[in-house]
């Protein structure tokens, strides 16, 4: 396959600010690693799960580290309904401004934020030398097929080109069942 890229689900996790950190699980408290994802740097933590209060129901959220300088939960359409959020849009990370908030609970705390719940917007990281390959550029949108049992073919895919990225498409769980893209699973960059 041409334009090869690894798909990665990424379920429902949340990313935290330093003072989020020391109030959900007490003062001075850091996250902790428990193993590396794809992208240099970020990491999946130990046992720093979340749970997020929303107005209709609750759910538990993995944390994901480093920290960061706003909080932000990404979840699926899904854990939206279940949550009972409602208008939560598709961004990419890091746009936060006017989201839903909802509650987060810890084992020493919780907080109330107002803004930060969103759909992520599935995406492909590269680095500056594999968009060069791909032929691709920052921001740029293309389309990804995903061959298998249910053969899927999404559009509105952002390339996210930076120098600390590496090759990897992400997509949220709903995504990933509707193509069954279980296990390691491959899709094609269609420009």
């Amino acid at each position: 396959m041409e334009n090869k890229v690894l798909v990665e689900t990424s379920a429902r996790h949340i990313h935290l600010t330093k003072e989020a950190v020391e109030i959900l699980y007490g003062a001075g408290a850091e996250l902790t690693v428990k193993k590396m994802l794809s992208q240099p740097g970020q990491f999946a933590t130990g046992n720093e799960k979340i749970k997020l209060v929303g107005p209709k129901g609750e759910l538990m959220a993995s944390v994901l580290g480093p920290t960061r300088p706003a909080n932000q939960v990404e979840l699926s359409f899904s854990d939206a309904r279940v949550l009972g959020l409602k208008n939560v849009p598709v961004r990419e990370s890091g746009d936060v401004a006017n989201t839903p908030g909802l509650k987060l609970v810890g084992p020493a705390g919780e907080i109330e934020i107002s803004e930060g719940a969103i759909i992520a917007k599935r995406h492909i990281h590269f680095n500056p030398e594999q968009a060069a390959a791909f032929g691709v550029s920052d921001k740029e949108i293309v389309k990804v097929k995903i061959s298998g049992e249910r053969t899927t073919i999404f559009d509105d895919v952002v390339c996210r080109v930076h120098p600390n990225f590496d090759l990897a498409m992400h997509i949220d769980t709903d995504e990933c069942n509707a193509c069954c893209a279980f296990g390691e699973a491959y899709g094609e960059v269609i420009k």
